[in-house]
């Protein structure tokens, strides 16, 4: 008695090779040349698009008026110390008067309007009251509306209670600011559990308590963060000091800086004031990325990742 064995189909399977762990490779998916070097030439373009202008704005402020717009653009020259000389001398030192008002301004405007808005990003997201939807809602609305269309209600305002060219004119519309409100509720949902407020409930902490003691010190960070964007919004700020402030010694440097550019027409030689200007006023950004990088940085990741 013979017996047949049925042929055994030809069955295509996915070979997996073991691990010495006792699990198993899988292979990621190869790109293709053509999608990998599309994305790095994106990339590419956009790291020159940020980085060039300001390697530009580096060798430009070495070199004097009549080489400022010659061929090499990319090669440094020999006018550094006298420009940032003839800079800080101008018209009394009024540049130096500029960046302290830019200081305060984004110093005190930050500070002020990041505790604001995380006091209220941490009542939108953990305190239950009345309305509580229509004004967030309100909220959302003003952070679609760009900061230019309100500078004429501003100046209005401000002109109706005699507010106009000060110093409060300038800082009392940056202590508030819709987009960092929503930043803030963002921070308060991902950095602060309800059970931590929940428990200093139970410990007999009422709402403001448990604020400044438990919501407070956790949402370090996140405040961080909006403080810096506020910084960075109120240095850059030039329409609203434009329209509110006509004496020259409250002006920033963004407004003190075109008033020169202004008169480069009738006067060539203010322009390395302007580069020279302007090459200084990015420098206190830079310096409070770089120190406050790790609070910025964790803020980031915290906001993202609920």
């Amino acid at each position: 008695m013979s017996a047949t064995v049925a042929p055994t189909p030809h069955v295509h399977a996915a070979v997996r090779t073991a691990r010495p762990d006792g699990g198993q490779n899988t292979r990621r998916p190869r790109r293709s040349p053509g999608a990998t070097l599309g994305t790095n030439g994106i990339l590419v373009v956009g790291a020159a698009y940020m980085v060039l202008p300001l390697l530009w704005l580096v060798f430009a402020t070495t070199k004097d008026a009549s080489t400022l717009y010659g061929a090499n653009v990319f090669s440094p020259g020999g006018s550094f110390v006298a420009n940032l000389q003839r800079l800080l001398a101008e018209d009394g030192g009024i540049f130096l008067r500029w960046l302290g008002n830019s200081i305060l301004y984004a110093g005190v405007g930050a500070l002020v309007a990041g505790f604001i808005s995380l006091m209220a990003g941490y009542a939108f997201d953990k305190i239950a009251f009345r309305g509580k939807g229509f004004l967030y809602g309100t909220v959302l609305v003003g952070v679609l509306i760009p900061n230019t269309a309100t500078v004429i209600p501003l100046y209005l305002l401000a002109a109706s209670v005699g507010l106009t060219n000060s110093v409060w004119a300038v800082l009392i519309p940056a202590f508030c600011n819709p987009f960092s409100v929503y930043l803030a509720r963002v921070f308060s949902s991902g950095y602060l559990p309800d059970a931590v407020l929940e428990a200093a409930r139970v410990d007999g902490a009422g709402p403001v308590r448990s604020f400044l003691r438990v919501g407070l010190p956790m949402l370090v960070p996140g405040f961080v963060t909006i403080a810096l964007f506020q910084f960075v919004a109120i240095w850059n700020n030039f329409m609203l000091p434009l329209i509110m402030l006509q004496d020259r010694s409250l002006f920033p440097t963004s407004v003190g800086i075109f008033l020169w550019q202004s008169q480069v027409q009738q006067n060539p030689e203010y322009s390395p004031l302007v580069i020279a200007g302007s090459f200084l006023s990015i420098v206190p950004l830079v310096i409070a990325f770089v120190l406050l990088q790790r609070f910025w940085r964790a803020g980031l990741a915290a906001g993202s990742v609920k």
